[in-house]
């Protein structure tokens, strides 16, 4: 089976907003539209991640979502009787998927078989990881994209207080500077994606955060702000960067 390249599906700064099993398929629907609508108004790629069965029904609704897989296994078209098989990702509109999940570990084996499947049926890899070792580990199998998260910041509210977005962002991208980095551990507000962005990060965003606010469009808002905000600073301090002035031989 020829191995497919697969282009980058998202541009940073982006947000990623990731339900896992928090939202029945009719909710997931309702946020799913209130983040496109709002990708679609601030300009912003967004990851979105959604259960396996609601996939084929937030990409029939969705226009500006990068509609994302929670998990999928290593499996080819044959038996694997309650398997994820990759090729049906593909086909409910999956571009990416989401491996290695503090809730949803693999061992070393599967994580490398399952990722050289995705990318096979060109799927981007989004690959989890926690500590220092293990980031710079997973950036050496050549992800598109790593989520770095302490694990006993998850679903908490709280950020890291110390530099662990500002280290493990540059670990892995001294291993491989292509590799997107999403920083989203404990993230509840614009002012945490905004802090996670000026660390270095390429994306955040969350989970608990966005499903359990009791405003998701107010939310969502302050997020998208945020990375607009960091977009255009960015976009400002490359303009005022002084030019390599090219030397002319007479």
């Amino acid at each position: 089976m020829n191995e497919q390249t697969t282009s980058r599906v998202v541009e940073p700064p982006f947000l990623i907003v990731n339900p896992k099993a928090y939202l029945g398929s009719a909710d997931t629907l309702e946020l799913a539209t209130i983040t496109d609508e709002l990708a679609a108004r601030f300009g912003i790629d967004v990851i979105f991640t959604a259960q396996h069965v609601d996939l084929r029904m937030v990409k029939d609704h969705t226009e500006h979502l990068t509609v994302t897989a929670q998990h999928m296994d290593p499996i080819v078209k044959g038996r694997g009787m309650g398997y994820i098989l990759p090729e049906s990702l593909v086909e409910a509109g999956a571009e990416a998927v989401v491996l290695n999940h503090a809730e949803h570990q693999l061992t070393l084996d599967v994580l490398d078989a399952t990722m050289r499947r995705a990318r096979e049926v060109g799927l981007a890899t989004i690959v989890c990881a926690d500590s220092d070792v293990q980031c710079r580990a997973i950036a050496t199998m050549g992800p598109d994209m790593m989520i770095c998260e302490p694990t006993a910041n998850i679903g908490t509210g709280r950020m890291d207080a110390g530099d662990y977005i500002s280290r493990t962002t540059r670990i892995v991208k001294d291993v491989d500077p292509t590799i997107l980095v999403i920083q989203a551990a404990g993230v509840t507000s614009g002012e945490d994606v905004a802090r996670a962005l000026a660390q270095g990060a390429d994306s955040s965003g969350g989970t608990s955060g966005i499903v359990q606010n009791p405003d998701w469009r107010a939310v969502l808002t302050q997020m998208f702000t945020a990375i607009a905000e960091h977009k255009k600073n960015r976009a400002q301090e490359e303009q005022m960067r002084p030019r390599t002035a090219s030397r002319v031989n007479g």
